[in-house]
């Protein structure tokens, strides 16, 4: 019960994490962990995710497998290996790093049943299961003790709403069509929502600064992003130089920087950095890569701030990276900057 809470909550945020930060035989040992794991064969499952620990690359989400691990080993009577990973999974769940790459709420009140969990039972008369409860209920009061839980929940609201009209979008417009009323009316519910959310990321901004994930967790700090970034040039403009400084001391997120100078830089007909930002050809309507600045370099200052290159971001999108093409856009953005 507790992992399968766990993960769907975790699978919400999974986009902001790019898999190809992890190496391909780590990728497909936890792959093949899991699928040993979902058959049962928990033996199997407990060998192939000791295999992927040993060449971990500082995938946020291996707590969950931490905790596979462990109710692997126990299910396959190993019970010395179980409790080796519990006791890492008990530190690594209420790590800096995890408060910095999950959802807070999910590492807070999705952990309330492990105590019930069928897996584990096993170790329930086990003098180092009592300890276990002690030091993960002892990380997790530091952990809430740390955090504003009032500005966490509320934050968590605020995702929630910001991403549930967003997410019906593409459905939407396939199917009733791109110019429908259907969708006219769910882009309208879009914006009067983002006017609800600004008002209560603007009261927090101009009141506690741009706070950092140490304070609101990570949800909490990608929201503050989210709705500045899907603000009005003006706002964007207004609170970009806050987040510049949030960025230097830790408290946001240098790729999410690199989003919002590029939009901001497009709302001022200015050629982007990052490649983040897309636009229509008026004639053509098809898609294109906004024009970019030093656009040789570009997968050079994207690496800076921990994006992929401009080939694998194109790949999400279905299409590929093509730089002398996008240098003969440049030189026509320029000739129509003269005029």
């Amino acid at each position: 019960m507790y992992v399968k809470t766990f993960l769907s909550i975790v699978a919400i945020i999974l986009f902001n994490v790019s898999i190809a930060q992890k190496s391909k035989s780590y990728s497909e040992l936890i792959e093949k962990a899991e699928i040993f794991y979902e058959k049962e064969k928990y033996l199997k499952a407990g060998h192939k995710y000791a295999e992927a620990f040993l060449i971990s690359q500082n995938d946020p989400y291996i707590v969950v497998y931490r905790y596979h691990a462990a109710c692997s080993w126990a299910q396959a009577n190993e019970v010395d290996s179980s409790f080796v990973q519990l006791f890492i999974f008990a530190d690594e769940l209420f790590s800096t790093t995890s408060i910095h790459s999950l959802p807070v709420t999910s590492l807070i009140t999705g952990t309330d049943s492990i105590n019930t969990d069928a897996k584990l039972t096993l170790l329930h008369t086990d003098p180092r299961w009592e300890e276990f409860i002690k030091v993960f209920e002892e990380n997790k009061a530091k952990t809430v003790a740390q955090l504003d839980m009032n500005l966490v929940m509320m934050l968590d609201s605020v995702y929630m709403d910001d991403q549930e009209v967003r997410n019906q979008i593409d459905e939407i417009g396939n199917t009733y069509g791109w110019e429908s009323e259907v969708l006219k009316s769910v882009e309208k519910k879009m914006k009067e929502q983002d006017s609800l959310n600004l008002i209560k990321i603007e009261k927090i901004l101009n009141e506690r600064g741009w706070l950092g994930p140490d304070f609101i967790g990570y949800i909490g700090n990608l929201t503050l992003w989210l709705v500045i970034q899907h603000s009005a040039p003006a706002i964007l403009e207004k609170y970009l130089p806050m987040m510049r400084e949030a960025a230097i001391k830790g408290d946001a997120r240098a790729d999410h920087l690199a989003y919002l100078e590029d939009r901001n830089n497009k709302y001022q007909n200015r050629k982007q950095l990052y490649g983040s930002q897309f636009a229509t050809d008026s004639e053509t309507e098809e898609g294109y890569v906004w024009p970019l600045e030093d656009p040789d370099n570009v997968d050079k200052r994207r690496s800076e701030v921990g994006l992929g290159t401009m080939q694998e971001y194109l790949a999400e999108w279905g299409n590929t990276w093509d730089l002398e093409a996008h240098k003969k856009r440049i030189a026509e953005f320029e000739a129509k900057q003269k005029k």
